[in-house]
């Protein structure tokens, strides 16, 4: 949930899915740095580039991501460790770009997706200033991935509902 101000979103306060302001739910501090550490408290480096909170039951719009190597995408550069906090993004361009993606929420499985190829992303950082990147390649992918988490989706919800219907069966067999 942004923040709208003079019609146009902004990054705003840590908002719930309930409207509620998440940060003062944050040990009082106004910062993201409480939810953040928690979240590094769950091991990325299990071949995941990023984690949003509602993945670990967390209910904030926060996205963390980072890596220096990662087996899952071993040729790729590594990514400095990024806060999201109500990340905002817009597509700069109608281009698309399909590529390989997975998710730690649906182990075993990857699947071509479709995504804008140049994006721009308005947050606010973990101490609470906005800021503003125009990512490319891996790391637009993977900003693109996290904050779909953040509106309920999978990369899976992207696929035809034949694959997906697929990916349904072998995981209830698996569970």
């Amino acid at each position: 949930a942004a923040l709208v101000v003079d019609g146009h979103e902004q990054a705003g306060p840590a908002l719930g899915a309930d409207g509620t302001d998440q940060a003062a739910k944050l040990g009082g501090r106004g910062d993201v740095a409480a939810e953040e550490d928690h979240a590094e408290g769950i091991d990325l480096a299990q071949q995941g580039a990023g984690l949003a909170a509602p993945q670990i039951g967390v209910n904030l719009q926060l996205v963390i991501f980072g890596f220096s190597n990662n087996a899952r995408y071993p040729d790729a550069p590594p990514v400095p460790e990024t806060v999201l906090l109500n990340p905002v993004i817009t597509p700069l361009s109608d281009e698309m770009e399909e590529g390989w993606e997975g998710c730690l929420s649906v182990p075993g499985y990857y699947e071509n997706v479709e995504r804008p190829l140049h994006i721009q992303v308005r947050a606010l950082d973990r101490n609470g200033v906005p800021f503003e990147i125009k990512p490319e390649g891996l790391l637009a992918v993977c900003i693109q991935h996290e904050l779909d988490h953040l509106n309920g989706k999978l990369f899976v919800d992207y696929l035809s509902n034949l694959k997906r219907q697929r990916i349904r069966k072998q995981l209830e067999k698996q569970h």
